[in-house]
């Protein structure tokens, strides 16, 4: 069909069976290595099936519904073979709809950008912000980013997305620094793809510069599944970005940290400055004795590698109270604060200039006492 799409044609099916089967052999057959020079390749496929007449009763309808499926088996891991439902042609129509509204959306500026702090746990001050794309619908208000960020990323949106959140956020922070309140750091959510681009360390060099700011206030998270998956030459490319944006001053960090290769290798090879302890961990650290003791073994590691450790999701004194004593210093989540408007930041950072608490004030006497 073009690329790497092929089309096989079953004739004369007389079950499900022969189909499963027929497809399972291609799968297998492809999987047998190549040699060449010496060197062992191998390929894989993904196999998308559509049956007639259930499935349509053209050869458009029932390469277009295959199609669908095959998307649908590169999505469930590769390698496997997936039958086409009715469910997967819903699912397309509701992943096209949301496209379409992203679009829109970008054209008729309904993207914004909030910001959540990053705390130290033991003064209590802002030591950062993360920069975080918010959708306000005209229609169904505020979407959840978890709704249109997975397919803004398989569309390729998540490039023109990520250059606005970038765009934005140097805005904000040069409308703060007028405002004459003290400037933090800022993190800002890199996906693949702006990394494949090739553009985006000119992009930001550029922004740095026509705002005036240091690189050292830009920091970029990626997720661990984001920053080491895939195979050559992709993820060279990606570590090469990453090498060259941190050459420029820029730091690097790894977010959700624990929820996908967690590989002690990556630590040592790459040039990593912080460390984000997913939500995930951090909910239950009171309660868990597992969730404690893989908290304090990342943080003993951190520590060792010399590389910075945020705690996300902090919703509880109790768990800042044993972060501080793990020693974790900074922190992130619902207890200091929500993600927020560029105004509502700016009060904040305003507030952060003003308020000072001894580095030896018990933490959680300070919450308690309401000065937060």
């Amino acid at each position: 069909m073009g690329g790497d799409e092929f089309v096989v044609v079953f004739r004369d099916v007389k079950s499900y069976e022969e189909i499963t089967l027929g497809a399972a052999r291609i799968i297998e057959i492809l999987n047998v290595h190549i040699v060449i020079d010496q060197y062992p390749l191998q390929t894989t496929g993904s196999v998308g099936v559509s049956l007639f007449p259930r499935d349509g009763s053209t050869m458009v309808e029932l390469l277009k519904h295959a199609d669908t499926a095959m998307y649908q088996a590169k999505d469930r891991g590769r390698n496997n073979v997936q039958m086409f439902s009715q469910v997967m042609n819903r699912k397309l129509k509701a992943r096209v709809a949301v496209e379409a509204s992203l679009r829109e959306a970008l054209r008729l500026k309904q993207l914004d950008v909030y910001y959540q702090p990053f705390i130290n746990l033991q003064t209590r001050k802002i030591v950062g912000l993360e920069a975080l794309i918010r959708w306000n619908h005209p229609v169904h208000g505020m979407i959840p980013a978890d709704q249109f960020i997975p397919i803004a990323e398989e569309t390729g949106l998540i490039v023109l997305m990520g250059n606005f959140v970038l765009r934005r956020a140097l805005q904000n922070m040069s409308a703060w620094r007028k405002a004459g309140v003290p400037l933090v750091p800022m993190s800002l959510n890199v996906a693949p793809a702006q990394l494949q681009r090739g553009e985006l360390q000119s992009t930001i060099a550029t922004l740095l510069k026509s705002h005036g700011f240091r690189p050292e206030l830009l920091q970029l998270e990626m997720t661990e599944r984001g920053m080491f998956e895939s195979h050559a030459p992709a993820a060279e490319n990606r570590q090469d970005t990453m090498a060259r944006l941190r050459d420029l001053g820029i730091k690097i960090a790894i977010d959700d940290f624990g929820t996908g290769y967690s590989s002690l290798s990556y630590l040592k090879h790459w040039r990593v400055d912080s460390l984000k302890i997913d939500r995930s961990f951090v909910r239950d650290l009171v309660t868990d004795s597992s969730d404690l003791a893989i908290v304090s073994a990342i943080i003993a590691i951190a520590r060792h590698l010399r590389i910075q450790v945020i705690a996300e999701g902090i919703e509880a004194y109790q768990q800042v109270e044993i972060l501080r004593r793990l020693g974790c210093t900074v922190g992130q989540g619902f207890l200091f604060a929500r993600p927020m408007p560029a105004g509502q930041c700016l009060e904040l950072l305003g507030a952060n200039a003003e308020t000072k608490i001894a580095d030896d004030e018990d933490m959680l006497a300070v919450f308690s006492a309401g000065r937060g």
